[in-house]
């Protein structure tokens, strides 16, 4: 372990930033319900309401949790934010794991970092160490801040707990899935899918009789019951989870190589059948947008599945009624406007992260010897660029046909599979736009290609807390999401759509002209 905590000082201050937004972000998403259900439920009356409609509704403990205390403030806080909540904390854990072991072998920084007097096991610790760090001060900060807002203690330490530990168990996860194999995406993947397994264990068990639940990192954060007369013996189980998965990286470590994985890599076709840049991106990238595009699809089916019983998740206040109607439809309308909104942002992290590619590309200096050869400089970034328009509007499309069946199955209305899809698909403009401010960031200086998940985030802000924190209407209207009709809720305008289309237009060509002038693999 010697030079662990050298390490660990490195890793704190190279991720400030980036675990300063992680925390932030989900600090933020607890808190906002607070204030969100506050003004949609300002009478006791208005609570016992959304209680009785949303405790009967499958497709809402399906999404959520186990409806638990829904007539009290900090039931339906943590009914609505545990699940999500959870989910977060474990990407900012798999990000971390990913980000310190396997990403550092592929690109030779671990091996430099070994070359200097450290014990073997001394990376792996402080990646352990960083985890713990990041998933305590997360689910202490989300306490306090549910606390500070008037909630009582004891739920919100149990809601700041679930977090925490949840994250701390996919650490584990992600931790073994690094020794398992050679690449960070597949690790990820690894991760990633554990994930999206738990999530369905728990959504199935919650909706059944509860007993897959228990088979759930989530499910056992859930089981503290927040607001609901706390239980504190289920917080042995993510422990016990945690320690045992630690010790099992551990042991995997032991057994491999440096730069390898437990498992070997399959070898490659001894003759290559690429013929083109095009089908180079499209074979670097196929695998994100099935795996985007299948995510969206059972998100939307989700989403869809809440059916004609928005009016129950939104209760009989003023307030939410004036919220949810003032693009001028009716509540189920504007309820779908909004899930249109918020999938199409989702469905933005493909599209930076496709962006992303290229750096990532350049970084590994996979670049390099492709430009080596006659492929033009334009034609290779060109490829990746049409991956990335074709992969988002396939994401998008997959959001809003998810969301039609969803709701078809649900009330039997077949056409609401073309009229929901229809007014999601739009929504991929302003996605693109945001993507090609980051190829035009990308374009000036590798490294801004990162400003790509900032516009991204700002632009969940906006839509999600615009209106709680009283932001000024210029900087909210700097969303390109702002100037669209919220289909379904409002008519189809084109122009504005015409004018976001030659934004981003505009801003991919400035984008190429600027790569192509700067030195690739340049800081």
């Amino acid at each position: 372990m010697t030079g662990a905590l050298t390490v660990l000082r490195f890793h704190l201050r190279r991720d400030r930033l980036m675990l300063l937004w992680w925390i932030a972000g989900n600090v933020l998403l607890y808190w906002s319900q607070a204030v969100s259900t506050d003004g949609l439920y300002p009478t006791q009356a208005d609570l016992d309401k959304a209680a009785a409609g949303m405790a009967d509704n499958a497709a809402f403990i399906a999404m959520a949790g186990p409806a638990r205390a829904l007539d009290t403030l900090g039931g339906q806080v943590a009914w609505q934010a545990s699940a999500f909540g959870a989910i977060v904390a474990a990407l900012m854990s798999m990000f971390l794991v990913g980000r310190h072991t396997r990403a550092e072998e592929e690109t030779g920084r671990d091996e430099l970092v070994r070359a200097a007097a450290i014990g073997r096991h001394a990376p792996l610790a402080a990646t352990a160490l960083l985890v713990v760090i990041a998933d305590v001060l997360m689910g202490t900060l989300i306490a306090l801040s549910l606390i500070s807002y008037g909630l009582p203690a004891g739920g919100s330490l149990a809601l700041g707990l679930a977090a925490g530990l949840t994250g701390l168990v996919f650490g584990g996860v992600a931790l073994v899935a690094a020794q398992l194999v050679e690449s960070t995406r597949a690790a990820y993947g690894i991760t990633g899918a554990v994930l999206g397994v738990a999530y369905a264990l728990r959504a199935v068990g919650d909706v059944g009789n509860g007993a897959l639940s228990w088979l759930s990192p989530i499910g056992w954060g859930q089981y503290l019951r927040p607001y609901a007369e706390e239980q504190w013996w289920p917080l042995v189980l993510p422990v016990v989870a945690a320690v045992l998965l630690g010790s099992g990286a551990v042991a995997l470590f032991d057994r491999r190589d440096i730069g390898s994985g437990v498992w070997p890599a399959r070898p490659g076709p001894a003759r290559g059948s690429l013929g083109s840049a095009s089908a180079l991106a499209w074979r670097l990238q196929r695998g994100s947008v099935v795996g985007w595009s299948v995510g969206l699809l059972l998100g939307g089916i989700a989403y869809g599945s809440i059916g004609d019983d928005v009016a129950d998740l939104i209760g009989d206040s003023q307030f939410s009624k004036d919220v949810f109607t003032a693009a001028g439809g009716s509540i189920v309308d504007s309820f779908y406007a909004t899930a249109a909104v918020m999938l199409a942002l989702i469905g933005g992290g493909f599209a930076i992260a496709s962006v992303q590619r290229l750096r990532g590309e350049e970084a590994a200096g996979f670049a390099e010897p492709l430009l080596a050869t006659a492929l033009p400089r334009w034609r290779w970034a060109a490829a990746h660029l049409v991956v990335t328009v074709v992969g988002t509007l396939v994401v998008v499309l997959a959001a809003g046909l998810g969301m039609g069946l969803g709701f078809a199955m649900v009330t039997g209305d077949g056409s609401a599979v073309l009229r929901l899809t229809g007014a999601t698909l739009p929504y991929a403009v302003p996605v693109l736009v945001l993507a090609a401010v980051a190829w035009l960031a990308y374009g000036i200086r590798s490294r801004w290609a990162a400003i790509g998940w900032l516009g991204l985030g700002f632009c969940f802000v906006v839509m999600m807390f615009g209106e709680v924190l009283q932001l000024p209407g210029w900087l909210m209207d700097v969303s390109p999401l702002r100037h669209l009709a919220q289909t379904p809720a409002e008519d189809f305008r084109p122009w504005p759509l015409a004018v976001l289309v030659v934004v981003a237009v505009a801003a991919a060509a400035a984008g190429m002209v600027a790569l192509r002038r700067r030195d690739v693999v340049s800081a």
